[in-house]
């Protein structure tokens, strides 16, 4: 589904009225939502657009496979305590893309800490142009704005320093064997776990406005693996039923705005041994991908307070800063 085939605000409302996996007739559907039951037929067509899998049983009604958690802005602030105060959430059925929604209102004055969740995006997007796949309630995908009064030479290490948020998040979810994969993947038995894409806007002495944009696969089903051309993973695969996402996300909003104080204040050092603690790569061999095709073999030693991967190489220790650089292992 393209930008262009924007899911119907009708079909979402009876996927939400089929989110508890129970029968629903087809004539209380269309009673409670005031169409036909031939509408109501046609709505729930594009289903399986978005992921997911509809019974339809004569003389029952439809029922979904398995139940959708939606996201509720009420129960996010709820789980945030004390600081819900500090963002303003907001929620959208469906959108091209979250990151590129933000960073449209950001230009327009949009304040810091708002945070745009989305339930589907049509367009989604990951780093070096790569297309984020997901579908609807089996992933988290939003976008945080935030400003600094620093210029955009002083946000270096930014996509680690949230990487460290991230980490810190599911450990407090109890997901203490996921690790980073520079500059900005966070893994989960080797597959991509979430993504981090950062775009930021002003000039290179202050201010800056930065949009944050964060997808973590929740369940992956087996029939979006094969669209996706790299290994993944979610928080499914550990045997146990993922965490409420309202609460996964609370909890990624909470250290997010611990860490973003932080790096404010002092950049990506202080979080520089943190994140290379929890790097899968640390010391060990790999490759990089540079833009015009070559490859740099060596092992990884770490990073530089300002987040440039630093690769001990046949031609001595190098440095090497995230831009189109790809990292695999060797």
């Amino acid at each position: 589904m393209n930008a262009a085939e924007s899911p119907k605000p009708l079909t979402f409302a009876l996927l939400r009225l089929l989110a508890d996996g129970e029968f629903h007739s087809g004539e209380v559907l269309a009673r409670q939502c005031g169409v036909t039951r031939a509408t109501v037929s046609n709505a729930l067509q594009d289903a399986g657009k978005f992921g997911l899998t509809l019974y339809s049983v004569r003389g029952r009604g439809y029922r979904l496979a398995r139940q959708l958690q939606w996201l509720d802005a009420g129960l996010i602030r709820a789980a945030l305590g004390e600081r819900q105060d500090e963002l303003h959430i907001e929620i959208l059925d469906h959108a091209a893309s979250s990151n590129a929604l933000l960073l449209r209102r950001a230009a327009q004055g949009e304040p810091s800490a708002t945070v745009l969740a989305v339930e589907y995006q049509t367009a989604g997007r990951g780093r070096l142009g790569r297309t984020w796949h997901s579908g609807l309630g089996d992933a988290l995908t939003f976008s945080l704005l935030w400003r600094f009064e620093s210029g955009l030479a002083a946000l270096s290490g930014l996509s680690l320093a949230v990487g460290v948020a991230m980490l810190r998040a599911l450990t407090e979810l109890g997901v203490q064997e996921a690790g980073l994969k520079w500059p900005n993947d966070v893994l989960l038995n080797e597959g991509k776990l979430a993504g981090i894409l950062i775009e930021a806007q002003g000039d290179m002495l202050g201010p800056s406005a930065v949009v944050i944009g964060i997808g973590l696969n929740l369940v992956v089903p087996e029939a979006l693996r094969g669209r996706i051309d790299q290994a993944v993973s979610d928080l499914a695969e550990r045997d146990k039923a993922p965490p409420e996402r309202n609460l996964v996300l609370a909890v990624l909003l909470k250290h997010l705005l611990s860490v973003l104080r932080g790096f404010a204040e002092s950049g990506f050092a202080p979080l520089r041994a943190e994140w290379e603690s929890r790097h899968v790569f640390q010391q060990r061999p790999v490759v990089l991908w540079l833009p015009d095709g070559s490859q740099v073999a060596g092992t990884v030693l770490g990073v530089t307070d300002g987040g440039a991967l630093r690769l001990e190489t046949a031609q001595g220790t190098q440095t090497f800063n995230a831009g189109e650089v790809s990292l695999r292992k060797a």
